[in-house]
């Protein structure tokens, strides 16, 4: 039977990272896919164009991930944001640098990232298999090799095995959950799976008129009760069933987390780069300067056409009124709803519908030192498969960049 030094399963960014890793350290190395072919989900990520890191430092990176950040301090001093700029780099692929620091590739293509690593595998002398699913795995005892791959068709074994494939999310891409139940057969802990970057469903049946309508630059608070669960500031969308958006995915593992409780209430301010009062002072002199304009008519400077009628119908003021016509009562009422436009989020898409998987592998079973289980010795875990997610913005393909690197170069030898 056909024997590895390393067996990585999943060819997503964690595991074609990992393997390369373990093959650029004179391992043998076979990559296992599922799939036809590599890096499926990769290529709709950053909506095709692929924001592959973020060039905040390493506090900031740590903060995304929230408290549970400080576990991949290790991964990302073994391979940081400026390692994965370098290697695309030094290999032949420009990048660039856009609003928040994120980083994509000048070809605005993910698959110039993908073809970057699969050719990197070809230098390597990576073997890849595939349209194998792996079924389930054998841990052996003795002095000869620690695991036995079984697939549907035939099996091999492996002295070390790093698992990287992915979390539940977008399944049409390989991300079936495979991965959570085959460690859990092995003893592990897996936290509860939640969709993180998601959309949110309101229960307000007015955004059915607004569906497709963006607003640019909204702030964003989510609270239940007096508690803030989570603010920002963002670009919305419309949708039929409630509010996507980059600004809302950012926020959304928050809200999702939240929404175990009960409803949440999102709050946005339509002008979050103008204070209350000097709004208020904006709004009385364009009244007084434009008396004789209709109010619907004036709204278009404030939003988006599609907007207004739903807008005034809540504040309760006749579109038709002149501004010289809108009462103090009115005005004030208008001012407010522009800083704090209400809607009762009820829930989110589901798992399927999610761009991030958070929950996964409990992070208290591995070592952060070098990906290896706590709890089988020899098996490394990367990327989404582990208990961590971040908001959109090129963290979350850092961490599977970096946990993937970490685990391929301890999984060939080189424990820190």
């Amino acid at each position: 039977m056909k024997t590895y030094d390393v067996a990585v399963v999943g060819g997503g960014p964690a595991g074609m990272m990992a393997a390369i890793r373990a093959a650029e350290l004179k391992k043998n190395v076979v990559l296992v896919e599922r799939n036809d072919k590599l890096g499926k989900k990769l290529l709709i990520t950053g909506s095709g164009r692929c924001n592959l890191t973020n060039t905040a430092d390493t506090t900031d990176f740590l903060k995304k991930f929230g408290k549970k950040g400080s576990f991949l301090r290790s991964a990302f001093k073994t391979f940081s944001n400026r390692d994965t700029m370098e290697f695309f780099k030094s290999r032949g692929l420009d990048l660039k640098v856009e609003e928040g620091g994120r980083v994509f590739p000048v070809t605005d293509d993910a698959g110039s990232v993908l073809n970057l690593l699969k050719s990197s595998l070809r230098e390597s002398n990576v073997s890849v298999l595939y349209n194998h699913r792996l079924s389930h795995m054998d841990v052996l005892g003795g002095d000869g090799p620690s695991f036995k791959l079984n697939f549907d068709s035939n099996s091999f074994m492996a002295h070390r095995v790093v698992l990287a494939t992915g979390g539940a999310s977008y399944p049409a891409t390989g991300s079936s959950g495979d991965g959570f139940r085959i460690v859990s057969e092995l003893g592990h802990k897996v936290v509860p799976l939640k969709p993180g970057s998601v959309p949110l469903k309101t229960r307000e049946k007015w955004i059915w008129d607004l569906q497709g309508t963006a607003l640019e630059k909204v702030g964003l608070k989510f609270k239940r009760g007096k508690k803030k669960v989570a603010s920002g500031e963002g670009d919305l969308i419309f949708t039929h069933f409630g509010v996507s958006g980059p600004g809302v995915l950012d926020l959304s593992g928050s809200v999702v987390q939240a929404l175990e409780d009960g409803e949440v209430q999102l709050f946005m301010d339509l002008k979050p780069e103008t204070g209350m009062e000097a709004l208020e002072e904006e709004l009385l002199k364009d009244f007084e300067a434009h008396g004789k304009t209709y109010l619907k008519n004036f709204m278009k400077f404030l939003m988006p056409n599609r907007l207004i009628p739903v807008f005034l119908e809540l504040v309760g003021v006749d579109p038709n009124k002149s501004l010289n016509q809108v009462s103090k009562k009115e005005r004030n009422s208008l001012l407010n709803l522009l800083k704090s436009m209400p809607l009762t989020v009820t829930g989110s898409l589901p798992l399927k519908n999610a761009m991030v998987t958070c929950g996964g592998i409990s992070k208290r079973e591995i070592d952060p030192q070098s990906m290896e289980s706590r709890i089988c010795s020899g098996l490394y875990f990367a990327g989404e498969l582990i208990d961590l997610c971040a908001p959109t913005g090129g963290y979350n393909l850092q961490e599977a960049f970096s946990t993937g690197y970490l685990a391929g170069e301890s999984a060939a030898g080189l424990d820190k």
